[in-house]
């Protein structure tokens, strides 16, 4: 434990941040979860995005990192939409 009172604050803003980030990561997680067993449904497609932009804006995981993200969703959601397509006609 730390002595210092300035140490003692950061231990504090940690906990509330960590807190803060694994609530908001949790939600980004089940939106993509929820865009992967609806077949990638284009409302559940485009809240998964909108989750990922919110955690790189909001410094939550890196810029880099939810563009990848994003990128691989849309590249199944574009395959599934093919497939649909395919399969219809």
């Amino acid at each position: 434990m730390p002595i210092k009172k300035a140490s003692l604050k950061d231990v504090r803003k940690t906990k509330t941040r960590t807190a803060y980030n694994t609530e908001h990561t949790a939600k980004t997680k089940l939106a993509l979860d929820m865009a992967r067993k609806s077949d990638y449904a284009p409302e559940k497609v485009v809240d998964a995005v909108k989750q990922l932009d919110k955690l790189a804006q909001k410094g939550i995981v890196h810029k880099n990192t939810a563009a990848r993200k994003k990128s691989r969703l849309m590249k199944k959601a574009n395959a599934a939409k093919i497939a649909a397509k395919a399969t219809a006609s």
